[in-house]
């Protein structure tokens, strides 16, 4: 069922090079302008993961330039945490540090249980039928969540 329609999402997993730039990208092409949408990571140690940008290719989502950051360089760099609706998180240890963090503001988390592709297959083909997996399942929660695109 879908919920009221957000002004503002940040998404988040891990690393911030799998799961959450996936979701903020296929949130952007779907609703376009409807919510302002980021995404971050409990951790920034990786770059944007090449099989996580050919599947959203595929998609037609383009996430080549996108830099990985955590919430610590989020809030370095000026973005509040309190401007955002919800947080929607991908993977346990990010909504633990997404509770942390909001624990004295009145920010909605929610927590998806997407699996993480990174560490699957044995082939190339076989890992971006994984991550191929990951994408379907972060699509079929904002259908789920936000409804059908164009819809007001």
């Amino acid at each position: 069922m879908a919920g009221r329609f957000p002004s503002s999402v940040l998404f988040c997993c891990d690393h911030n090079s799998v799961r959450s730039p996936i979701a903020e990208g296929l949130m952007k092409k779907l609703y376009g302008q409807r919510a302002y949408v980021q995404s971050a990571g409990v951790r920034n140690d990786r770059e944007i993961d090449g099989f996580s940008v050919a599947v959203s290719a595929e998609e037609g989502v383009e996430l080549e330039r996108h830099r990985a950051r955590s919430f610590e360089e989020m809030i370095d760099w000026g973005d509040d945490l309190g401007g955002f609706d919800v947080i929607i998180a991908l993977s346990p240890a990010s909504q633990r540090h997404a509770l942390e963090l909001t624990r004295y503001t009145s920010i909605d988390v929610e927590y998806w249980p997407i699996m993480d592709p990174s560490g699957l297959g044995e082939t190339r083909e076989a890992k971006l039928h994984a991550y191929r997996q990951t994408l379907n399942q972060i699509k079929d929660q904002l259908l789920a969540r936000f409804g059908p695109p164009g819809q007001e």
